[in-house]
């Protein structure tokens, strides 16, 4: 037992702490992105991951993968929210966790085995081509942004990304995304550059979510509302974080537990839910960013919460 909790939480502190420092720095613009595109208020998606993030990391079953807010699941969120409202939106994202974890229980995580390689490698490049497709407009010019300071600071954060590593004796010790962001965050401030900042993007919470009931009429005509969506909701939310694991598992060359990973994706959500925050699921990009900067135990997932 202690054996196993020391492999899953404490063989690697360093790597796993400053991974999840970057995991929560790239974590911040992209769930009030994906707030937005719900139709939410930002704080809703920042509870969110922060819920779920915590929530995976413990009863999860695939250590070193990230779990949060995701464009996926906040698509399927926008006609709910704009036809019900929010308080319909945490009532369907405890209603998906409850039916995730039905699935868990029929073991319909394993069903994944017989998803081919080239359907998960068509997903990741259509993945990745969306991800740069939602930065260009970033890079155009914005009111009051400078377009030599904008592309000024995107080159140099480049720049550090894939220089810093070569850098002898300290290239290795800190991820070359943290030294980025950090490097550039500073530079930005001491400049007064003028470009797109977080605070651009929608008005971040000061205080930590708090435990409500969604405000809605518990009927048979809530429930045909939210049922759909909820449906809709889990089998995307565990297609996609049954994926982001099989991608995982083959960069840490180890095997996650599909069917406690859909139990434990149910129980996040539900957890998000009453604490105000969206459904979401696993996130290919993040946990790529996760291994990358070593990250490799449930620590990681843990400080990515925390630190967001």
């Amino acid at each position: 037992m202690l054996t196993t909790i020391k492999q899953h939480w404490f063989s690697n502190v360093r790597g796993d702490v400053l991974a999840g420092m970057v995991v929560a720095l790239a974590l911040i613009p992209e769930a009030i992105a994906f707030s937005i595109i719900a139709g939410v208020d930002p704080q809703v998606g920042l509870y969110a991951s922060f819920c779920i993030a915590v929530v995976i990391s413990f009863v999860g079953g695939r250590p070193a993968m990230i779990s949060a807010a995701t464009g996926a699941m906040a698509l399927l969120m926008v006609t709910l929210v704009k036809d019900h409202g929010l308080q319909y939106l945490l009532a369907a994202s405890v209603l998906t966790g409850v039916i995730q974890i039905i699935f868990g229980f029929l073991k319909l995580g394993n069903l994944m085995k017989y998803v081919s390689q080239s359907v998960i490698l068509g997903f990741i490049n259509a993945l990745a081509i969306l991800i740069f497709m939602s930065q260009i407009p970033e890079l155009v010019p914005q009111a009051g942004s400078n377009l030599v300071h904008v592309y000024g600071l995107v080159a140099l954060g480049l720049l550090i990304i894939y220089g810093y590593p070569y850098i002898p004796k300290i290239g290795k010790i800190i991820p070359s995304p943290l030294v980025s962001i950090v490097l550039v965050t500073a530079i930005a401030i001491f400049l007064g550059a003028e470009a797109r900042t977080i605070n651009d993007m929608g008005q971040l919470p000061d205080t930590l979510p708090i435990f409500l009931l969604p405000d809605i009429p518990l009927n048979l005509d809530t429930l045909l509302i939210i049922l759909p969506y909820s449906i809709s909701l889990a089998i995307v939310g565990l297609l996609e974080s049954m994926m982001t694991m099989t991608i995982v598992d083959d960069l840490t060359d180890t095997k996650g537990d599909r069917t406690q990973e859909c139990k434990g994706q149910g129980i996040a959500n539900i957890v998000s839910g009453f604490f105000g925050g969206m459904a979401g699921c696993a996130m290919i990009g993040q946990s790529i960013i996760n291994v990358k900067s070593g990250g490799y135990t449930r620590l990681s997932t843990l400080v990515a919460g925390v630190f967001l």
